[in-house]
């Protein structure tokens, strides 16, 4: 389930922003559903903003997406994109450490949580659930999937149990079906971890 030290080389990003992505990833169809104007959105693994920079186009000018990767290369073009299309006011990146997601002081404040082709490669799996779950609100969304191929059926399974145990329930799906996605909400009554 843990693919230990896999990380893409920075440059694999500008794969990820290609237009042609939308013919398999439509941020608008897979996450609109799920986002409203003003959220507060948590980004796990944004690499260069393909979601960020769309679903800080959705949320509006109130909207605060926190973009969290490892690779400071990536945040940076990420943010010089932002720039360019007027959303930099909405964006705030953070680079995180194989031990910490670094967001301990969004306790309770995330309303959305994207995770997205990346919980294979933390090295903690339980760690970086626990960090999600604290910063999202009571009620807070999370939208989990992960790649076909890279990951088997039987571990996304694995990390569908393991997100259970977290104190998140899953809902039922508003956005067309995408075979290894899952949409969860942290349970209402969660003790804080």
């Amino acid at each position: 389930m843990n693919r230990e030290n896999h990380v893409y080389p920075w440059w694999f990003g500008y794969l990820l922003i290609s237009p042609l992505r939308k013919l398999r990833d439509n941020p608008v169809t897979m996450l609109g559903p799920y986002l409203k104007p003003g959220m507060s959105i948590l980004d796990v693994g944004c690499a260069m903003g393909y979601f960020s920079l769309a679903m800080a186009g959705m949320c509006g000018e109130n909207a605060r997406v926190f973009c969290v990767d490892l690779q400071a290369k990536m945040l940076e073009v990420l943010e010089k994109r932002a720039r360019r299309v007027g959303l930099a006011s909405r964006i705030e990146t953070r680079v995180c450490t194989g031990e910490s997601l670094q967001i301990a002081d969004l306790a309770g404040q995330v309303d959305f949580a994207l995770v997205y082709a990346v919980m294979h490669e933390s090295r903690d799996p339980q760690r970086f659930l626990r960090d999600i779950h604290r910063a999202l609100r009571k009620d807070g969304v999370l939208f989990f999937g992960e790649p076909a191929g890279p990951i088997s059926p039987l571990e996304f399974e694995q990390e569908i149990a393991l997100i259970k145990q977290m104190d998140f329930a899953e809902i039922p799906s508003r956005h067309p079906h995408r075979p290894m996605s899952t949409v969860f909400c942290k349970k209402p009554d969660a003790v804080e971890m």
